[in-house]
This record gives C-alpha cells, structure tokens and sequence, in this order.
C-alpha cells in the first residue's frame, strides 16, 4: 500500500472513530480523553476497493445496514458486494466524516453535481433511464 494511502484511511478512521481513554482507577484526570492511535492494516484484496453504484441503507434500533451493490445496464438483477454493521452512534460520526471530507473535496476540486440537477453539468457513468423509456 502506498503511504499516502495509509495516511487517508488513518486520517478518515480518526475523524469519524474518536476513541478516547476512560479515567478509571489510576489515571490521572488529565489523560481522560486522550486521543488513542490504532494502525489499521489494509489487505491487497481489500486495496483494491469495490466498485458501487447503489447504496441500500435499512436501520433497527440497534444498528444501520449499509448494502453496496452496482446496478448495471441490461442486467435485471444486483447482488450485494459489501455489507458494513454499524452502531447508530458510529453512523452519525461517519457522516460527519464524510460532509467534512465531501467538503474539502468540492473547495479542491469544485461542486459536486447530481445528475438532474439542471446544470448542465456532463453526466459521466450509468444513467438512469429518462422519463419516457421503459426499462425491461
């Protein structure tokens, strides 16, 4: 993996996974919340990454499910290529992770924009069918 790479996911993982220490017996009241570093190891198969274009979000009361998976012309049929568990508590910091990021990337790179936004934008990638096609 490249170093840059370790650095982004580290400092993702940091933004939205602030583990901190509790003061327990022993501690001095100056360490409470003292930020702790994990070094995350990341596979060459998971390096890879997986390509979605479909994002299925369903919650308990306990947790959100996210099912990634890519819908592709001609093909009826998606299947689930991820699915990522989380705590409502670690969904909430995710999102704050991803604005934060999302935010930083449209100041670099410019406005992100949604397709039928009216813009006039180019549109890149698999397009929904228009208001008067019929799909199979």
């Amino acid at each position: 993996m490249h170093p840059r790479n370790a650095h982004r996911i580290e400092t993702l993982f940091r933004r939205w996974a602030f583990v901190s220490t509790r003061v327990t017996k022993g501690n001095a009241m100056n360490e409470q919340n003292q930020p702790q570093q994990i070094n995350i190891e990341l596979g060459e198969k998971e390096a890879e990454g997986i390509y979605s274009n479909l994002a299925i979000i369903t919650h308990s009361p306990a947790e959100f499910v996210i099912d990634f998976t890519r819908v592709l012309p001609g093909i009826p049929k998606a299947k689930v290529h991820a699915r990522i568990v989380m705590t409502p508590q670690h969904i909430k910091m995710f999102l704050s992770a991803i604005k934060s990021n999302m935010e930083n990337y449209e100041k670099k790179f410019g406005e992100i924009k949604l397709v039928g936004d009216d813009t006039g934008a180019p549109i890149f990638g698999f397009q929904p069918p228009g208001k008067e096609e019929k799909v199979n």
